[in-house]
């Protein structure tokens, strides 16, 4: 039986944060590496693939909500379309 739970973006904002942002504040900022050891030797450099411009009309409302959202609105566009891509390459 799955324990996985699905929430859309509502109620994910109606959630109360488990986070002790107060015990965050009193910690402190990260002090550097010597917080954690960090192994580099087996470190690999991973450039993502170039985009793609095109030129795609979208209906206006669909362009203002994702604009609406703030910056990188391109990229939550791309992820969207992406998302819908590998659920129809898994049909």
């Amino acid at each position: 039986m799955s324990k996985i739970k699905r929430y859309n973006i509502d109620d994910i904002r109606q959630m109360k944060s488990r986070t002790d942002w107060d015990a965050l504040r009193r910690k402190g900022d990260y002090e550097g590496e010597q917080e954690f050891p960090v192994d580099w030797t087996r470190a690999e450099l991973v450039t993502p693939e170039p985009k793609k411009a095109i030129s795609l009309r979208v209906d206006p409302d669909v362009l203002e909500f994702f604009k609406s959202e703030g910056p990188g609105y391109q990229t939550r566009m791309n992820a969207v379309l992406r998302t819908w891509m590998k659920a129809h390459l898994k049909r």
